[in-house]
């Protein structure tokens, strides 16, 4: 699913950009193995806020068109897309590629 999404150009935006700086990245991942178990925390807790964020823009989105105002409707959902949606399943995409790294170090 995240390949038709485009998610890798998301994902690599996000890196031209804000994520581009080594600080920001240490803030999610370290580098070393127990940092693997913090990525994975932090993954969720993104995940959580992105998708309360998310709930909540589609609701007013949905109040917004059934008052007529479908321009503010096309314009919230257009922006919600992009900066919830996309992040949730990036997220997702990474506790997938944690859990892969997880489960082979622990068959070694």
């Amino acid at each position: 699913m995240h390949t038709l999404l485009g998610v890798k150009y998301f994902r690599s935006f996000l890196l031209v950009t804000f994520w581009g700086k080594e600080k920001n990245r240490k803030k999610y991942f370290n580098g070393t193995k127990s940092g693997i178990q913090q990525f994975d925390f932090q993954t969720r807790q993104s995940e959580f806020g992105h998708l309360g964020a998310f709930i909540a823009l589609t609701t007013i989105a949905l109040i917004l068109v059934s008052r007529g105002h479908v321009l503010a409707f096309t314009l919230t959902t257009s922006i919600n897309i992009i900066i919830n949606f996309y992040p949730i399943v990036l997220q997702r995409v990474h506790r997938i590629n944690i859990q892969r790294i997880t489960n082979k170090t622990k068959s070694e």
